[in-house]
């Protein structure tokens, strides 16, 4: 075991990233690779990866400018005395807008005797939320253009106003909207402290000896004409990419989400979009280790043309015979929306087989959606292929299969 971790990193270089995509998607999906060289760090397929990531420079000098900050004032933080602009990019969360600053508005605003901005009353006053059925709306209470402390009341009124005003403003849109300033210590007083964002490793160790793999899907979208996204992402893509600047990185183990110990035994695995990652490498260890076990992976995407990552690999482990099948659900390209928990339905006699004669199931992705939906799927396939009833099909899911004998395995997120 190395001594790396989130608190002291390895700091390595990316040795490759580049796009997976084919031309002409609407997606950005990244296949990067970080040296391990003499760490000491190694890792098991189904671990995840610690990436520290740094706050986008735009964003660290919009907020400077913002608020009339000298970038060379010595702040004293978590990691000792920074100068502020290294504060402000290695240190906190700038990048979103947390709940404690927001309710901090309130006692600024009073404090300091300020008027709100138009801006705010010119503008539409509603909020785009996500949800399952696409874009919603919220309302947000009307208020005197005059008053803006009971705006900010009507913002702090429930949890759900206070996450659906933070789903599309950062720290830059608030300060800018109330016209409020504060001091460097009572930003940081007030701002979340940088954390790390973990992967699902997308390679063996033994078959890249000496490096470790991800398959990373980055964030990016604009509001109020400023470019935002994923903080790790951009991270990776548009400051790192293959620089050479250093990165600090650090493993975290898995105790769950592993292959069965006899190489023999089937496994299934269901990882759309960027839930490929641990089950390329999951391939890669069982094509390294041998066995007689077979290997069905369900993948799927937007697009064939432009979103089939791994093609070339894919389809030699199939011709090699050590993917024994591959099925694709490619959500636009026909009328009709196609997902992998359609697909398994489909082979739903096939896939009851496999796991009434002690297949392992694996799962990798969206937690809120996709992961759902593949649950309801295998329930709904126990009972029509295994003749259960809806009780005990969910029991035979839920506790048979996950808790009892640890075959109902899930990576999501």
């Amino acid at each position: 075991m190395s001594d790396w971790s989130a608190k002291n990193p390895y700091m390595t270089t990316i040795t490759e990233n580049f796009i997976l995509n084919g031309k002409g998607s609407s997606k950005e999906t990244r296949h990067v690779v970080f040296a391990l060289e003499d760490s000491g760090l190694d890792y098991k397929v189904g671990d995840a990866l610690g990436v520290i990531p740094e706050n986008p420079p735009h964003i660290v000098d919009e907020l400077i400018e913002v608020q009339g900050w000298n970038p060379n004032h010595i702040v004293t933080t978590h990691n000792g005395d920074r100068e502020l602009r290294v504060a402000l990019k290695k240190d906190f969360e700038v990048h979103l807008a947390n709940k404690k600053f927001v309710a901090s508005l309130a006692q600024k605003i009073v404090s300091s005797g300020i008027d709100i901005s138009m801006s705010f009353v010119n503008r539409q006053r509603t909020v785009i939320t996500s949800g399952s059925s696409g874009s919603a709306q919220l309302l947000l209470p009307s208020v005197p253009s005059d008053d803006p402390a009971s705006k900010i009341e009507a913002i702090n009124s429930t949890t759900e106003t206070i996450e659906n005003y933070l789903w599309t403003r950062d720290y830059i849109d608030i300060m800018r909207e109330f016209n409020v300033k504060y001091s460097p210590e009572e930003f940081l007083d007030l701002a979340d402290r940088l954390k790390p964002r973990l992967y699902s490793i997308a390679s063996s160790h033994d078959a890249h000896p000496g490096f470790v793999e991800l398959t990373v899907g980055i964030v990016r979208f604009e509001y109020n004409n400023r470019p935002r996204g994923g903080l790790c992402t951009q991270f990776l893509a548009d400051e790192i990419g293959t620089t050479g600047e250093p990165i600090g990185i650090f493993m975290s183990p898995t105790k769950s989400f592993i292959l069965p110990e006899n190489k023999d035994i089937d496994i299934i695995m269901v990882g759309p979009g960027t839930g490929i990652a641990p089950f390329r490498a999951f391939m890669e260890q069982r094509v390294h280790d041998g066995g007689g076990g077979r290997n069905w992976l369900f993948f799927g995407d937007q697009s064939e043309k432009t979103e089939y990552y791994y093609k070339d690999t894919i389809e030699s482990w199939l011709d090699e015979g050590h993917l024994y099948q591959f099925t694709t659900a490619w959500s636009r390209d026909q009328v009709e929306k196609i997902y992998v928990q359609h697909r398994m339905k489909e082979h739903g006699k096939e896939l009851w087989n496999w796991i009434d004669n002690g297949a392992y199931f694996y799962v990798c992705g969206d937690k809120s959606r996709m992961a759902k939906d593949v649950h309801r799927a295998l329930i709904e396939i126990a009972m029509e292929h295994g003749g259960m009833n809806e009780t005990d099909a969910t029991d035979f899911i839920e506790k048979t299969m996950m808790r009892e004998q640890k075959r109902y395995l899930r990576d999501v997120y």
